[in-house]
């Protein structure tokens, strides 16, 4: 059955994958900018030769049901071109930035994920009191803030008046990759994880508020309530156990989320990242390495919601039993 189970969901990501590449390719074809007009203005003006032997070279002069063949077709034997605006191939690039990103990410994510269901118990533990009042509050005011502007004022404060952080980058200026410690690559971390966990945690929150809400008024917990149990008793026993689950569901939801939060951070603190990648590709419209980005995103996000399913198990029994 697992095996089955992960065959379905095999064919699922590729036909979602083949759909992505489709609909990326097409939009990146409509687009009105120019990419060979954005790559000579870097290398200066060039002939109409030149011109054209670039065009023949990134074959732009062909159709683009050709063209999209042709990229597909090198995709499929792991060649995903070469960068027309880092002059690298395209899978060096992704490879390199990605580290940076999944350390931001899965920092963000575990603060984000502790801190939402933490507040969402304390919010559904005192329901209407003082504490659920001004931590929904919160979480409404932090909803609605722009993850730019957050990270604007983190940077303001916390490194420039106060200097506690670094102001960018995820090592420090002028060292060699191999000379950084893990404690600097830490210390360049934080600003940019804090931001954007604050910018993810409310919907966490607010949705496990409900739930334990929901879990303390139903007829289980009135009998334990009967029986004697106290808060505690009646948090750890009924109410972790059937508001859990949801909350990691709703954790791993969150990748794609995350994805396009670390975008806006990531150019905020000049992370290198792949959110500042794909934010230089489009901006620079480096076709490859913006189909790239968004092809592997999709599988990442593809790959968490695969992990969430099996986490399911492992938290909840009866899924596992219901399953098998």
């Amino acid at each position: 059955m697992l095996l089955k189970r992960f065959a379905l969901y095999l064919i699922r990501v590729i036909s979602l994958l083949f759909a992505v590449s489709i609909i990326s390719f097409a939009l990146v074809s409509a687009s009105p900018v120019d990419p060979v007009q954005q790559y000579m203005m870097g290398i200066g003006p060039v002939s109409d030769e030149q011109r054209s032997e670039i065009e023949a070279y990134w074959g732009v002069d062909r159709p683009p049901a050709e063209r999209y063949w042709s990229w597909i077709s090198a995709l499929l034997h792991g060649d995903f071109g070469v960068s027309l605006l880092y002059r690298r191939p395209v899978i060096e690039i992704i490879s390199e930035r990605f580290r940076n990103s999944l350390a931001l990410m899965m920092c963000a994510w575990v603060f984000s994920g502790i801190i939402g269901y933490s507040l969402g118990c304390v919010m559904g533990m005192n329901r209407n009191r003082w504490q659920d009042k001004i931590i929904r509050k919160l979480c409404y005011l932090l909803g609605s803030v722009p993850t730019f502007w957050l990270g604007l004022v983190f940077l303001m404060v916390f490194a420039v008046m106060l200097g506690w952080f670094p102001v960018g980058f995820s090592t420090p200026i002028g060292m060699r990759d191999s000379e950084v410690t893990i404690w600097q690559r830490l210390h360049h971390l934080v600003l940019p994880a804090f931001t954007l966990s604050l910018m993810s945690f409310s919907n966490t929150a607010l949705h496990t508020r409900q739930k334990m809400i929901d879990v303390m008024n139903s007829e289980y917990v009135l009998f334990a309530r009967a029986r004697g149990e106290g808060r505690w008793m009646l948090f750890w026993r009924h109410g972790l156990r059937n508001t859990v689950l949801p909350a990691v569901t709703l954790q791993f939801a969150s990748f794609a989320e995350l994805f396009g939060g670390s975008v806006l951070a990531e150019n905020v603190f000049s992370y290198p990242g792949l959110g500042s990648a794909v934010a230089a590709a489009g901006l620079n419209s480096d076709v490859p390495l913006l189909l790239g980005i968004t092809l592997f995103s999709t599988l990442f996000v593809c790959v968490g919601n695969m992990t969430a399913n099996l986490l399911y198990g492992i938290i909840d029994p009866k899924i596992r039993e219901v399953r098998q």
